[in-house]
């Protein structure tokens, strides 16, 4: 229990000491500016394809199961509410920070690992350097900055895309469908996906970071930080993510 009690007080500082670094980042991190942008660019821009192949299966699968269901007790128009539902709210936070833990998670903490063990962050630190300014907030930023974009990707994806599929069961106007959509959608689901997103980045980044910055001197050590970063993200997203649903119905 003691070590548990250690450990998450360990990680509590380093968040703390990494949101700390985001200032002096902004203010003279130019150096460390082209780490920002190579993490948006794995992490959102390369991750759109399969985020809107995943996006527009699920809408079409709502649409395929939901609306011969609501047809037959007479409550088609839930559909619209049922989308928001499961894809803005609570799938789509979700997923978009399973594909983040799947394809950044890993390359972040094994590439950490690898700096440590190869001296690198060492040198760093001989030189004056602040290896948590210019190596982990760059990678905090891109990583959080990047789920959030692929969330709202994933939404527009997903409510829009699943058009076409409603078009087999319930031919509508475009006009009409996407009104539909937005008199269901509130300020209040996207508050909360937003939310769910930024967190989810934020344990993702920092969960990975802090397990390559642990290794000591083994090479061997490199692949276990890179599962221990995935398997400790997963666990924290998804109790995170259970807690501000939670919240969000009972306010």
């Amino acid at each position: 229990m003691r070590f548990i009690v250690d450990d998450i007080t360990y990680t509590l500082g380093f968040f703390a000491s990494t949101l700390k670094g985001v200032g002096a980042f902004v203010l003279r991190g130019k150096a460390s500016r082209r780490i920002l942008i190579m993490q948006i660019l794995f992490t959102f821009v390369d991750a759109m394809s399969i985020s809107a192949l995943l996006a527009v299966g699920i809408g079409a699968a709502v649409n395929i199961i939901g609306i011969p269901f609501l047809s037959q007790i007479g409550q088609e128009r839930m559909i619209y509410s049922l989308l928001i539902m499961l894809i803005t709210r609570e799938l789509g936070p979700l997923l978009t920070a399973f594909i983040v833990i799947a394809r950044s998670a890993t390359a972040i903490a094994t590439e950490m690992a690898t700096m440590v063990i190869s001296h690198e962050v060492e040198a760093y630190i001989s030189v004056g350097v602040d290896p948590i300014e210019h190596l982990a907030v760059p990678r905090f930023l891109g990583v959080t900055i990047s789920l959030f974009l692929l969330n709202i990707y994933f939404s527009i994806f997903g409510l829009a895309g699943s058009f076409a599929v409603a078009q087999l069961f319930n031919p509508l106007p475009p006009g009409m469908y996407f009104t539909y959509l937005l008199e269901d959608l509130t300020i209040h689901d996207i508050f909360i996906s937003s939310v769910k997103s930024i967190c989810s980045g934020m344990i993702i980044s920092i969960m990975a970071i802090l397990q390559g910055f642990k290794v000591e001197r083994a090479s061997t050590e490199i692949p276990v930080a890179g599962l221990k970063a995935v398997g400790s993200s997963f666990v924290w997203v998804i109790i995170v993510n259970i807690a501000i649903s939670a919240f969000s119905y009972m306010s």
